[in-house]
């Protein structure tokens, strides 16, 4: 396992739309488990493939050591408002309050690509959102309020 670099703002690759995994094999497993790997080292909740400047639609998100890794993941249904504070691993010391909804499904294929589907309120609702933006070329500063350099 590997502890891969962080992209920061400013690369073009977190502006880009990424690609389906169509490929469940050995290279995939092992981008997942340097994903794991660089979020531990990082401290963060979640990390997207695009920020690891892999455009595939795949990420990783911890909740309470809880890890859930989605690949092609896609929103159903979402519901609710919750607005807080973020930030980004690819945002280094800044942090902005977005709104996200409240509750949300969503549909992901698992590193094996068997089908799977969540539901998933609260911190986790806002994490699966803050990374599924990032594989559509979209950070959270795009839509945060009162962009600031202290929590």
């Amino acid at each position: 396992m590997a502890i891969r670099k962080i992209v920061q703002i400013g690369d073009e690759v977190l502006r880009k739309r990424c690609f389906e995994v169509s490929d469940f094999g050995e290279k995939t497993k092992q981008l997942l488990d340097d994903m794991r790997d660089t979020l531990i080292k990082a401290e963060g909740a979640g990390l997207a493939a695009p920020q690891v400047g892999v455009l595939r639609r795949i990420f990783i998100v911890d909740v309470d050591g809880e890890y859930y890794e989605m690949l092609n993941p896609v929103i159903l249904e979402q519901s609710g408002k919750q607005y807080g504070v973020e930030g980004c691993l690819s945002v280094v010391g800044k942090w902005g309050d977005v709104e996200r909804p409240k509750k949300l499904k969503v549909k992901y294929q698992d590193r094996n690509g068997n089908y799977k589907t969540l539901v998933a309120e609260d911190f986790l609702a806002k994490a699966i959102c803050h990374e599924n933006d990032h594989l559509n070329g979209v950070l959270y500063v795009d839509k945060a309020d009162n962009l600031r350099t202290e929590v």
